[in-house]
């Protein structure tokens, strides 16, 4: 078998197949919980998100009410997935903090704060959000976003353990669930945007001790690690990068900053590996090589790290097309033979269906429109990709874009059904290499010219962009890699998916509805107004034999910074809504906060708005949104600091808001370029108050 860079799956070591070869039997997805219960991410090992409860169903859906609610004291998008185990319901929010209650009353028993610096928010590519905790033995594990994995009392939610996974001078965060297996817990961490090096590490649940790290990427100094991953990256992987900017930058990506799965039949775990940094293969790697493990699907043993095998999904990635998408465990039969399965939606567009005990490629199949690639070759596992797809010669307008046709919202298997529901999007992105990239330390690096950062002013080419800009909730059949049915939902950005026994299937969106559907066709049979936007995936459970819905509401996460394309509201609290039938609780509207209105006068710059609009898109754009235009986050375009250049200058250059996050750029920026920055804000600002001085329809 050829290990080199020529083929994209390995089917691992001769000892490793002669041992996996012995395992036969389905994968038990159960592991002995209670189904009442919702105890892990994905409510089972393998990730299916498929609640086996049928008390709510098809015929009786439209008499769900909300039981109980609560709401939080985070702003920003709120992402987790509720944990519950023996009536307790875990949640945690926005800034890692972590929440008990009674799972059937919604009592707060404790909560918890790890008091994360607010100016680790500049390392989060994508805002302080957190996907959810993982419970076992009496403690709940939170990974926050400054890097600690912490361990807490399940009664109590006093701390128990801390350990720093990351070193605090590197720009890692950590947004992903820990997950639990054989006693360790495992946990990933993002900051590829900023090129950091990728890993996992497995930390003992009892004492926080670290058991093994599996790097993702070779180490720049060319140095063994003295980890399990030294052996597949000194054999495989160092030979498919090039050059010395991923040297420079200390890392590459490839950030294991979400997915997991495990077989515990056949003592596998899987773990998805995210993007480049910079994203261009040539401005990281010489346009030469795979650059493994990047964007790729690796199994290890969860005992040791050691390596098995993998399949990468996109070669030498230049895109943002990350494998950190859920996967999902099953049994299947393809081609007429019973197949042991790994499904994954990355963010490429192609369905992939894998042997799991293997990694031996079984089905690529497009589930969302693409213009990169037209297939996947069979033979080789590696993607077709169209002419000048890599945008070396000239900038291209990519689909599906950096945001992917699927990004971390979780999907949902019905095993009753045979199909995948997917939380599927729409979005095109316009990308060039910036001609003037240079690395800056602990800053985003992502590589892409700035001037491509913002929006047209024409109003006819944004109503373009908003009509080929969707989402959608795809059933998809992974046995014959076809479209089922679809719902096509007005924005892109909407929530994860819950399947039930009942024959439904939830999701929230982001226009502010949950919406349940029926499995089978799609037909829509209850919705109900949240008042604010979902992202957050559903689950269900039952105490007493009741069966619950629980979502976390709260609109956020990068693609919320979009500005012109998502939903105008402002930033609203979260809340956690709980479903019963028959459920009667009162929920009030929210109290929506006055729009910040600002004079501004005869403020004047001295600045360049032309250079200001591209030192905008390279600092600032990634929390303040294409053309300022932020729906979530402070728009600069109403902010008084914009009339006086010694006032943004105090912020933007000497940090003056840095208690609330916005740290200072002196590092990265000179004063002559913040006030640019300044000049670009006010021509945006007058902007805004022309259009809106324009009447309707012209």
């Amino acid at each position: 078998m050829n290990s080199t860079s020529e083929r994209i799956f390995f089917r691992g070591w001769r000892p490793v197949l002669a041992a996996t070869a012995l395992i036969l039997g389905g994968c038990s997805s159960q592991t002995g919980d209670n189904p009442g219960d919702w105890a892990k991410y994905g409510r089972t090992d393998s990730e299916e998100r498929f609640s086996p409860l049928d008390e709510i169903n098809e015929t009786n859906v439209s008499k769900l009410g909300v039981a109980w609610y609560h709401e939080f004291d985070t702003d920003r998008g709120q992402e987790a997935t509720p944990i519950v185990v023996d009536g307790v319901l875990y949640t945690s929010t926005a800034w890692s903090k972590v929440y008990a209650f009674n799972a059937a009353d919604g009592k707060l028993l404790w909560s918890f704060d790890p008091k994360v610096p607010p100016q680790t928010l500049f390392k989060a590519c994508c805002g302080p959000v957190n996907r959810g905790v993982a419970v076992s033995k009496g403690r709940v594990f939170i990974g926050a976003l400054d890097g600690r994995l912490i361990a807490l009392d399940t009664k109590t939610g006093k701390q128990v353990w801390s350990v720093q996974t990351t070193d605090p001078e590197q720009p890692y965060t950590i947004t992903g669930a820990p997950h639990v297996v054989k006693g360790r817990v495992l946990i990933g961490n993002g900051g590829a945007e900023y090129a950091v090096r990728g890993y996992i590490t497995a930390y003992d649940e009892a004492t926080g001790k670290k058991a093994w790290r599996f790097y993702t990427v070779p180490n720049p100094d060319e140095k063994a690690d003295g980890e399990p991953s030294d052996k597949p990256l000194s054999t495989m992987a160092r030979k498919t990068w090039f050059g010395d900017a991923w040297k420079e930058a200390k890392g590459g990506g490839g950030t294991v900053w979400d997915s997991m799965a495990y077989d515990p039949e056949a003592n596998l775990l899987y773990i998805g590996t995210g993007n480049g940094g910079p994203f261009g293969l040539k401005l990281r790697s010489d346009g030469k090589g795979d650059n493994l493990f990047l964007s790729s699907i690796v199994a290890v043993r969860p005992d040791t790290g050691e390596y098995v095998w993998h399949y990468q999904t996109t070669p030498g990635d230049s895109w943002d097309y990350t494998a950190t998408q859920q996967m999902i465990l099953t049994d299947m039969k393809i081609g007429g033979k019973d197949r042991k399965v790994i499904m994954q939606a990355p963010k490429n567009g192609f369905f992939y269906v894998l042997d799991r005990i293997t990694g031996e490629l079984l089905s690529a199949k497009a589930y969302v429109p693409m213009n990169w690639a037209t297939g996947v070759d069979m033979k080789t596992g590696r993607p077709i990709e169209v002419a000048d797809a890599r945008y070396i010669n000239e900038p291209r307008l990519q689909v599906p874009g950096t945001l992917g046709g699927h990004s971390w919202h979780p999907m949902a298997y019905n095993p009753n059904t045979g199909l995948v529901y997917i939380p599927a999007q729409t979005i095109a992105t316009f990308l060039a290499n910036d001609p003037n990239y240079k690395y800056l330390k602990g800053h985003n690096n992502v590589g892409l010219d700035p001037k491509t950062s913002a929006f047209p002013d024409d109003p006819a080419q944004i109503e373009q962009i908003k009509e080929h800009t969707f989402g959608e909730l795809i059933a998809w059949d992974p046995a014959t890699g076809t479209r089922k049915w679809v719902v096509k939902h007005p924005y892109f950005l909407n929530g994860g998916v819950l399947a039930t026994n009942g024959n439904l299937v939830f999701q929230g969106t982001g226009e502010g509805k949950i919406y349940a559907y029926d499995a089978r066709d799609g037909k829509m049979l209850w919705s109900y107004s949240t008042g604010n936007g979902i992202i957050a995936p559903p689950v269900s459970y039952s105490v007493d034999g009741r069966q619950y819905i629980a979502i976390m509401v709260g609109y956020g996460g990068f693609g919320a910074m979009l500005g012109t394309i998502v939903p105008n509201r402002p930033k609203l609290p979260g809340r956690l809504l709980v479903f019963s039938l028959g459920g009667k609780a009162a929920v009030p509207p929210f109290d929506i906060p006055d729009v910040e209105q600002i004079d501004l006068g005869s403020a004047s710059s001295s600045g360049n708005p032309a250079k200001g609009g591209a030192a905008y898109g390279e600092h600032c754009f990634v929390c303040h949104g294409l053309n300022a235009n932020s729906r979530f986050v402070k728009d600069l375009r109403r902010s008084m600091i914009i009339q006086s250049p010694d006032a943004f200058r105090s912020v933007v250059i000497e940090g003056a808001f840095s208690e609330q996050g916005m740290v200072g750029f002196a590092k990265w920026m000179t004063p002559e370029t913040a006030e640019d920055i300044r000049a670009y804000l006010l021509q945006e600002a007058r902007k805004a108050e022309q259009r809106a001085k324009t009447p309707a329809g012209k």
